[in-house]
């Protein structure tokens, strides 16, 4: 019936990603088609469209597009309409149909006969003709004659649209595309206009750099003209984001841009809002390019961004125009950052005013702060050299107001929801803005009364970010008291070993134990309190870190493995072992000195630097060490695919950290040290900043070691005295969690299936011998979360298939055998995969008249898959499969075995 062949209809519609797992499409389509010869028009009508659905898996289907093709010739209107459907699906996906239907929907157009309804129909099919450069050009002229023969409102849409569509795919004749939609934007229709700017809109972001420079003067003529000025002002900020025609308007068209921009700031704010990101944007490609940017487009926006936000504050303006206020200032002071300080200043006074602020905005207002604070280069170097809690900051004038305001929460007895986002936003700002220096008793007191308000997720939040940003003395204090506060067993052990990190880390920092810390919180320590000793600081804090790696254990699940929590936390504590076995060095040269055949072993071995003892081989041991640690952080780089580019900056800037090291003790144990230099990574992010800062003062230490060429280098006091202030360096600087390792905000996935699969899990697979063993392999993508490929997507799958014998070698007799590796790059469609291995499996042996006999055995088939992103760089993410292979032996070795054994007397 017709109202089954719908619901065939519907799924096929809804179902276009799965259309590919039809296994058998001619037995598919043979079952559609068939109607196709019905008496009832409404059975073919639901049948063309049917067909029209799946053209995706059935594009080159001459039997469909003649069926196409005699349907449009029908006089049934139900039927015309679902071939004209079917036609524009087809259009898109097949080039052969494209190409020979041009003339039959030209033809049918330019009819007197064909109905204006269907005409307008029939337009779109034009928008797809493009797989041929011919065709293509036929039908832009076919349009353009179209134009001034019908001008009605639906059929200037209707072919300007299929004109824009034809010149954004082909990248071809988009100057005169642009021309001609100018002309249509004085169209009086406000239909016509705005079908129009779409189509600006469109070919700005494709080829905005083929723009004339006739029609840049005459969009921004027409902007404050054209009904839609919203619109016309997207265009140009579209044409912003391309340097030449920012150029263009920075000289050509500088005073146009200023007068239309002048224009639309005296409007509502919406208008404003996008005249204020024009000027944001061109004065940010000037700062970009180190170009001078115009002095009166950066008065303008002096001018009015301070103005248009305290006026959209107390106006009660949108929270849209409101947040482009703030993006505008946010953009700037990332260019510029004495423009920054200052904004940053402004929008933080807000927080303290005695109005009353909505929560929505206030949260856009932290948002903001956060933002801007992230863009600063904060002058660590000042920081360390001041330790005092009454040291000027680099941010207090805007710690100042936003303690003000967290204070004032502290006042209230509970908070509601907007008080509590509000109160996370501010606490996260404090602790990015003391990121490198040690927390101010003022913002330690403001802590513990909040955390005595909040609730335990808040709290929660306040130690993940302290954790993030170095605070570890306030976190482990929140982390202990959470673990007493939760029912599942497997958060209790988590929460105690991140409390045990925070605890190793406050004993490296502060060089001094977390209890005693603890007894005098929220006041400070007391200045003249004794601390460990270096070498005691290292000791308790691999320890806690050893514990905190078990611990961690006890939290992991199938679902959840932990496995990039428990590779940072074990690559931590090797990191901290061998800063300990430097100091244990310096150590033993103080106290040990060489042994008495030192400088005779120095001879044999023609290495001076061994008459100075075993230092020399302790060293040099560290080095290996360090070079295992940096090739551990550089594959959990290459593992790590979902992570949030901080993070990856993370590992790179660790990775730096442990070459600098092993360059220093390279210099110091080897007579001539290799000059291969690791060029440190480029950082965006305050936690990597800083951490490419200690990088940089670890460095330095080496230009304090004396000049020794050759025989005369010695490992001094003074030599070791320059590691020991390096590790000194590291150990006091704060550790920063990446943030991957609490937060995954985009999680993929790569499941794979081999066929052939034994009948029994674990037996191996028979194959026959002198035979191939084909492996086909399929898989799914799977994405999690609210945004799938956030940072970064999969464009192909590297499958590599492995192959080893496992079984012995026989006695007495030669095998010729190799270990087979294929690999194969596929692209997924619609997240699914496959590939095909033909893999030859060899193991003979030579038979006495010179022909080969196979002797069997059995083969581990392994198949490994890597990731490859959109810009070609591989990510060892898996998964890996395994399939156990079986040869029995030939017949004929049995009668080979006796020949060999005859010959051997």
């Amino acid at each position: 019936s017709n109202l089954s062949r719908l619901w065939v209809l519907r799924v096929c519609q809804q179902s276009e990603k799965h259309l590919e797992k039809i296994l058998n499409v001619d037995e598919f389509v043979k079952r559609i088609f068939m109607v196709i010869h019905s008496n009832d028009p409404v059975a073919r009508a639901l049948t063309l469209r049917t067909l029209g659905a799946v053209a995706c898996v059935i594009p080159e289907k001459q039997q469909v597009h003649h069926a196409i093709r005699n349907a449009l010739d029908s006089h049934d209107t139900v039927e015309v309409e679902a071939a004209i459907y079917a036609s524009v699906q087809f259009a898109a996906q097949s080039k052969s149909f494209a190409v020979g239907m041009c003339s039959k929907v030209a033809s049918m157009i330019e009819s007197l006969q064909t109905p204006v309804s269907m005409k307008i129909l029939l337009i779109p099919v034009l928008r797809h003709m493009y797989h041929d450069a011919n065709t293509a050009a036929l039908v832009r002229t076919l349009c353009h004659n179209l134009l001034p023969k019908y001008p009605s409102e639906q059929f200037v849409i209707a072919i300007i649209q299929s004109l824009s569509h034809l010149s954004y795919v082909t990248s071809v004749d988009i100057p005169d595309q642009v021309d001609l939609l100018l002309v249509y934007l004085k169209d009086p229709r406000k239909k016509v206009q705005l079908a129009v700017l779409q189509s600006l809109n469109k070919l700005a972001g494709k080829g905005a750099y083929l723009w004339p420079k006739s029609a840049i003067n005459k969009l921004l003529t027409l902007t404050m003209q054209c009904s839609y000025t919203n619109m016309a002002l997207d265009v140009v900020i579209t044409l912003t984001g391309c340097p030449t025609t920012c150029h263009t308007m920075l000289n050509e068209e500088r005073n146009q841009i200023l007068e239309m921009c002048k224009s639309c700031l005296l409007l509502e704010h919406n208008v404003g809002g996008k005249a204020l990101t024009i000027l944001t944007k061109l004065v940010s490609y000037c700062c970009t390019e180190n170009i001078a940017p115009p002095t009166c487009f950066v008065e303008h926006l002096n001018m009015n961004l301070e103005y248009l936000i305290h006026s959209a504050l107390h106006n009660k303006a949108p929270l849209k125009d409101f947040r482009i206020y703030l993006r505008c200032g946010i953009q700037l002071s990332r260019v510029n950052q004495a423009f920054g300080e200052n904004f940053a200043e402004t929008i933080a006074e807000l927080l303290v005013e005695n109005s009353a602020h909505s929560a929505s905005h206030l949260k856009l207002i932290c948002e903001a702060l956060g933002a801007i604070c992230s863009s600063f280069t904060t002058n660590y170097e000042e920081n360390q050299s001041q330790n005092t809690n009454e040291s000027k900051h680099p941010f207090d004038a805007i710690l100042l107001p936003i303690l003000k305001k967290l204070e004032s929460y502290t006042e209230l007895r509970t908070l509601d929801r907007n008080d509590t986002t509000i109160v996370e936003l501010l606490a996260s700002i404090c602790l990015q803005a003391v990121l490198g220096s040690s927390m101010p008793h003022r913002l330690m007191k403001a802590f513990n009364n909040l955390l005595k308000i909040c609730n335990y997720w808040t709290q929660y939040r306040f130690a993940r970010s302290a954790s993030r940003y170095g605070q570890h003395f306030l976190a482990a204090i929140i982390y202990l008291k959470l673990s007493k506060h939760v029912s599942h067993e497997k958060l209790h052990f988590y929460l105690i070993a991140m409390s045990q990190i925070s605890k190793a880390e406050c004993v490296l920092n502060h060089g001094l134990l977390y209890e005693q810390m603890v007894q005098t919180f929220p006041e400070p320590v007391q200045v003249d309190a004794p601390q460990l000793s270096l070498l005691d600081r290292l000791d308790r804090s691999i320890n806690l870190y050893c514990m905190a790696l078990s611990t961690l254990k006890a939290t992991s699940s199938p679902q959840h493995p932990m496995t990039f929590q428990s590779e940072v936390i074990n690559l931590r504590c090797q990191f901290l072992q061998m800063l300990h076995s430097i100091v244990v060095s310096r150590n033993t040269l103080c106290i040990t000195p060489p042994s008495a055949i030192s400088s005779t072993l120095a001879q044999n071995l023609r290495d001076p630097l061994q008459k100075f003892g075993h230092v020399t081989n302790h060293l040099r041991k560290d080095i290996k060490i360090l070079k295992s640690c940096e090739e551990a952080y550089a594959k959990l780089y290459k593992s790590s695919f979902d992570a949030d580019p901080c993070t990856l900056e993370y590992l790179s800037s660790v990775q730096y950290l442990c070459s600098i090291l092993q360059s220093s003790i390279e210099t110091i144990s080897f007579t001539t040290p290799s000059e291969t230099f690791k060029h440190p990574p480029s950082v965006t992010y305050p936690e990597t900043k800083y951490l490419l800062y200690i990088c940089q003062i670890v460095s330095k230490q080496l230009q304090t070691l004396p000049n020794e060429i050759g025989s005369t280098k010695s490992i001094t006091n003074n030599h070791m005295d320059v590691l020991l202030k390096q590790v000194e360096i590291v150990v006091k600087s704060s550790l920063c969690v990446p943030r991957f390792f609490f937060q995954v905000l985009q999680n993929t996935s790569v499941k794979l299936a081999l066929t052939p699969q034994p009948r029994i899990s674990g037996e191996p697979i028979f194959v026959q011998p002198n035979s191939n063993l084909v492996v086909k392999v399929e898989g799914v993508i799977q994405h999690y979360g609210k945004k799938p490929s956030l940072f970064r997507s999969i464009d192909s799958i590297q499958l590599t298939l492995s192959s080893q014998l496992m079984t012995a070698r026989m006695n007495d007799v030669k095998v010729s055998f190799d270990n087979v590796i294929l690999t194969q790059v596929v692209k997924p469609h619609r997240d699914f995969l496959s590939g095909n291995f033909l893999l030859s499996l060899q193991n003979t042996i030579q038979s006495y008249p010179g022909s080969s006999v196979s002797v069997g055995g059995q083969w581990q088939v392994t198949l490994e898959a890597c990731v490859i992103d959109q810009n070609g760089i591989i990510w060892a993410t898996g998964p890996k499969s395994m399939l156990h292979v079986r040869i029995p032996e030939d017949n004929l070795k049995q009668g080979i075995n006796i020949q060999s054994s005859t010959r051997r007397f």
